[in-house]
């Protein structure tokens, strides 16, 4: 399970853990790696906050290989350098998948059927661009890159999601348990790899049934 703290202070994205508000967050490291992935294997760290508003979410990662490509909403970004954020509301069987390169172009559905079809799930919609412009994000990496980058390179991307993507019939409150899990991939750079904040049965991020508890405190 991972906890969500509620913010005590103004959220900036573009501070780092050691700073501000992301101090006070719970770490969440992104470490299991399937075992389809190449052998370069990053380091990537999560944290997150809320607020009457919404959810702040920020990763660092540590990586080699990096590729971005992708720069329009909805684009397949999990091709790149790309984290992943899946969160599926209290008491709903849908969940919505939070795809975002490391240049911070979004892939965002809402998924109500995850089962795989020859045309993609059986029931899904994608966000409409609208929908998300309440959205805000902050990186630290900003042009396409292409080629990859091959030497290490450190970099982070972060969030604020607001709630009213989700539709929800209430407030969000303390002591509501959504569930979700959260990933990093790169499928099209020359050293794959897939991983996951908690574990996978098989090489698919969308597994509700493998998504744990993330509790608001």
């Amino acid at each position: 399970m991972y906890t969500i703290k509620k913010a005590k202070q103004i959220v900036n994205l573009t501070s780092n853990f050691e700073q501000g508000a992301w101090k006070d967050a719970e770490n969440l490291s992104i470490s299991i790696v399937r075992p389809e992935s190449s052998v370069h294997h990053p380091i990537i760290n999560a944290r997150m906050l809320y607020d009457d508003m919404g959810i702040y979410l920020r990763f660092e990662v540590q990586d080699r290989y990096v590729l971005a490509r992708k720069t329009n909403y909805q684009d397949g970004v999990c091709s790149d350098s790309c984290v992943e954020f899946f969160i599926q509301p209290k008491g709903r069987k849908d969940y919505y998948n939070f795809e975002m390169n490391a240049i911070g172009t979004v892939l965002l559905y809402n998924v109500i059927d995850a089962t795989r079809t020859d045309h993609g799930f059986k029931d899904y919609k994608k966000v409409p661009f609208e929908k998300v412009q309440g959205m805000s994000m902050a990186t630290t990496l900003h042009d396409v890159i292409d080629p990859e980058i091959t030497e290490p390179v450190d970099w982070a991307l972060a969030a604020f999601i607001p709630f009213s993507i989700f539709d929800l019939d209430e407030k969000v409150k303390s002591g509501d348990v959504w569930r979700g899990n959260l990933y990093k991939c790169a499928d099209h750079s020359s050293h794959k790899h897939w991983i996951s904040a908690f574990p996978l049965s098989v090489l698919n991020y969308h597994l509700p049934e493998c998504f744990q508890e993330i509790a608001f405190e």
